[in-house]
């Protein structure tokens, strides 16, 4: 078997397309296999598929395509332009690359296989390209498949912020809490989020009517974009954001006292950590800090945390009366930082009583902002805010490419 055939077998090709030569340089560690196409050959028009369309001219094309062995491969080819009756001249598009690209649709695949584990700084310097060409690789394909995603179906959303770059940036997360999957993601963190969100859902056949649950936290833009955007829909504010504002209120009680009582220093995750969470040295620090009596003030606060907590296991018919008590402790507390939690508590009471019904919270939005953080920590960094949206919609969208070649 000769190397042009045997070329063509490895690279799938059909007629009119065939292998023509091939030159390999050891001393460059490079492969350059040459393509044309039959004499007289006929193609479909790229636009309109009408068949039968003649070569008007040629232009030379080349592809970075998989290794061969260790050695870097090109393909090269005179690419026709055909002459359509209706729509004139027109590029050819050949079958192991996509228009405009100077990657084989089998590297493309290899591309997407590697940055769903890799940095793509890794990426590039392990394949040998700049990475702002694998960067085109990435954003071009997430386009593509949510450009071909289907919401019709979103009925309880999630949403929150996750940090996008150092200076207070953000990007903020719109998930399907029903399929676990990332719908949109955009820059900010503001009432307009929403309003962009509700656009991108109804571009992608959803109805913003049809949105039944939204779970996220407090913030007073959240709540504004969501009575525009989504009027009808019903708020959960987010119990994990509800127990944060709590333990933040409790560690403020901490460092208030600790300019007196200096052996609360350093106990930060010992009253703000669930008790079954904790080391063996912080459960034996609570020990020696003697809870029980209730001396200091942070031990009074975190009595209060704990029954907090205790809201979540009680009947929904209980709920509402349970928060009342509750109430009514925290603000008798003479703990200032608590007093002022209870009342946050307390104008909020029905999205966080809501969640009796709902049952949603944003614990999957919690575990996706951890693997995106993670994603940026080990690139260093993302140059744009794009390429961090791309990353997260590679890590959370579940997103169907377009079949590629394996």
């Amino acid at each position: 078997m000769r190397d042009t055939q045997l070329f063509e077998q490895a690279l799938g090709l059909g007629r009119p397309w065939r292998v023509v030569r091939s030159a390999f340089d050891a001393e460059a560690r490079r492969l350059d296999v040459y393509l044309d196409f039959e004499r007289g050959a006929t193609f479909a028009c790229p636009e309109c598929a009408a068949e039968g369309c003649r070569a008007h001219d040629t232009t030379e094309k080349s592809w970075r395509h998989l290794n061969f062995f260790q050695h870097e491969a090109h393909l090269h080819a005179r690419v026709p332009r055909v002459r359509c009756g209706s729509c004139g001249v027109r590029l050819v598009e050949v079958p192991w690359a996509r228009p405009g690209s100077g990657f084989t649709l089998l590297f493309e695949a290899l591309v997407l296989a590697l940055v769903k584990e890799m940095p793509v700084q890794a990426v590039a310097q392990l394949i040998g390209e700049h990475d702002t060409r694998i960067w085109r690789v990435v954003h071009h394909y997430v386009g593509e498949a949510r450009a071909a995603a289907d919401f019709s179906e979103v009925r309880a959303v999630g949403l929150d912020e996750t940090a996008s770059k150092r200076g207070h940036q953000y990007i903020t997360l719109f998930m399907d809490l029903d399929a676990s999957k990332l719908l949109f993601a955009t820059e900010g963190r503001d009432a307009t989020t929403l309003a962009a969100f509700r656009a991108d859902l109804e571009a992608h056949g959803g109805k913003a009517e049809q949105v039944e649950e939204i779970c996220m936290d407090m913030s007073p833009a959240f709540r504004k974009g969501a009575a525009a955007s989504f009027p009808q829909a019903s708020l959960t504010f987010d119990k994990f954001h509800v127990m944060q504002l709590i333990n933040a209120a409790v560690d403020t009680v901490r460092r208030e006292e600790r300019k007196t009582r200096p052996e609360l220093k350093g106990t930060r995750y010992v009253w703000t950590k669930n008790p079954g969470n904790l080391t063996k040295r912080q459960r034996d620090r609570l020990a020696e800090l003697d809870v029980r009596s209730l001396a200091l003030k942070t031990a009074r606060a975190y009595h209060l945390r704990l029954a907090f907590q205790e809201l979540w296991t009680v009947e929904a018919a209980d709920a509402a009366a349970f928060l009342k008590k509750w109430y009514f402790w925290a603000t008798h507390s003479r703990l200032q930082p608590m007093i002022d939690v209870a009342r946050t508590v307390r104008r909020h009471q029905d999205g966080i009583l809501r969640w009796f019904q709902s049952r949603v919270s944003n614990g999957l939005l919690e575990g996706v902002n951890s693997l995106v953080q993670a994603a940026k920590a080990r690139a260093r960094g993302y140059r744009s805010t794009r390429n961090l949206i791309a990353m997260a919609y590679l890590i959370a969208g579940k997103l169907t490419f377009r079949p590629l070649p394996t």
